[in-house]
């Protein structure tokens, strides 16, 4: 069976092939779900973040006025295997960090933020909605 060629390799194409799967994903694809969420008194935004302790989570208003987020994640597994004298170590580091435009109407002093469940989970919320004022000017 002769290989197929693609992009002038078919080395990184085999790689693709096998690692770029449902059941393996990226290793560069670090950027968490995003659910935004919009009720009369708040916006909720949730950031998937399984299992990133509180530690890691980093919620700010930056000099410009948004809201920054910064997730870090570090994990290390060491696997031992004292019949086979096998040692594996696999270490893995993500860092994650965005700006998102608040809208005008946060009340950004009372922004907070929690972790739980794997889920970081902002609340903004709103100020009270000013009333329209309509009125009849006499012309003169």
């Amino acid at each position: 069976m002769l290989p197929v060629m693609f992009k002038n390799s078919w080395f990184p194409t085999v790689f693709d092939d096998f690692l770029n799967t449902d059941f393996m994903p990226r290793a560069n694809s670090t950027a968490p779900a995003v659910n935004v969420k919009e009720s009369e008194k708040a916006y909720t935004m949730e950031l998937a973040a399984p299992g990133i302790k509180k530690e890691y989570c980093r919620v700010a208003i930056n000099d410009e006025g948004n809201l920054t987020i910064a997730i870090e994640n570090k994990a290390e597994h060491k696997h031992e295997d004292k019949h086979h004298h096998y040692l594996r170590r696999e270490f893995s580091y993500s860092n994650y960090e965005q700006n998102y435009t608040l809208p005008d109407d946060v009340i950004k002093e009372k922004i907070s933020a929690k972790v739980e469940d794997g889920i970081l989970t902002i609340t903004m919320p709103k100020t009270e909605p000013k009333e329209k004022v309509t009125k009849a000017i006499e012309v003169s």
